[in-house]
């Protein structure tokens, strides 16, 4: 793909579930091979991606005028396009093919008491990247940051299990375990564990999700690598009408309790007060011995659907 080719990401139907795919972007050239051997109702399909851009990153902390390109003011970058030769293995166990495990709609249209899927990836990245997009307070501006992570080889592994144990009652559940960088420029590496359960019997539905050491819900989280040591979430709601599965669902009224843990990489946590020259006190994150802060919250929820 030339220097400026941005046809987007690509949405091709592959074997079987790979996350492991073309980028869509520019400035590459790539390799992609895999290959999938059923034996009864397990699957094994191994996956490769090899990818190097054809101009590379500016290097971090290059004298001026040189600077990290970056998607707003240069007609290309190097992102999801950096240097990577990367492995994955996907398993696979599906004894109801007919409702195959990784289409769009399976969560909603599974009907195997048991199925489930385990994968893992190993990313070699010897290269860093151009610069990320940030978004200012304001929600409104934006600004390029100075430059970004480093070089560094990265993996995950993640589980998903499928029950739907009768026609009334089913449960979807997943989980990861890995390393992760920030989009932004900050250097700090994180290694990063979570699960999410969700079942739902008849019109009752109830949503578990815990988290640790990792970035927080929103996009900025992610890009100035604001992590929670804990995170919580515990949802139980109710339809006022039958349910699809565990698909889209109707007008339901529920509650809510999320609760979080902060450490000195979480926005809002305060580990104390110093002394600021000038007679007055200032917050700090950075003192010794302080505990963890916390957060929580309770909701109470009515959402509406009109289709």
């Amino acid at each position: 793909m030339g220097l400026v080719a941005e046809g987007g990401t690509d949405y091709t139907r592959t074997l079987t579930g790979w996350r492991l795919k073309d980028s869509g972007s520019g400035n590459q050239s790539n390799v992609l091979a895999g290959f999938t051997y059923n034996i009864g109702n397990f699957q094994i399909a191994p996956n490769f991606l090899w990818q190097k851009p054809l101009v590379g990153s500016m290097p971090n902390g290059v004298n001026a005028p040189g600077r990290p390109r970056n998607i707003l003011d240069d007609p290309f970058a190097v992102r999801d396009n950096r240097e990577t030769t990367a492995g994955e293995l996907l398993l696979t166990y599906d004894p109801t093919p007919a409702t195959w495990m990784y289409d769009w709609e399976n969560e909603n249209n599974e009907d195997a008491p048991f199925a489930a899927s385990l994968g893992f990836i190993y990313r070699h990245h010897p290269t860093s990247q151009d610069a990320a997009i940030g978004i200012q307070a304001n929600g409104r501006s934006t600004f390029a940051f100075g430059g970004a992570a480093p070089a560094h080889d990265l993996w995950e592994t993640n589980l998903k299990i499928t029950s739907r144990i009768t026609n009334d009652f089913g449960i979807i559940g997943s989980a990861y375990y890995g390393t992760g960088q920030a989009n932004g420029d900050d250097a700090r590496l994180i290694r990063r564990a979570g699960a999410e359960v969700r079942m739902i019997y008849k019109k009752l539905r109830l949503n578990m999700e815990a988290k640790f050491n990792d970035w927080g819900p929103y996009d900025y989280h992610k890009d100035f690598n604001l992590t929670f040591p804990f995170q919580g979430m515990l949802d139980l709601s109710t339809n006022l009408a039958q349910p699809k599965w565990l698909g889209k669902l109707s007008t339901r009224v529920g509650i809510r309790g999320t609760y979080r843990t902060l450490d000195q990489y979480s926005p809002r946590y305060v580990a104390g007060y110093v002394a600021d020259g000038v007679g007055g006190f200032e917050s700090s994150t950075d003192i010794i011995g302080a505990g963890r802060g916390n957060e929580w919250e309770v909701r109470t929820y009515i959402a509406f659907s009109l289709f």
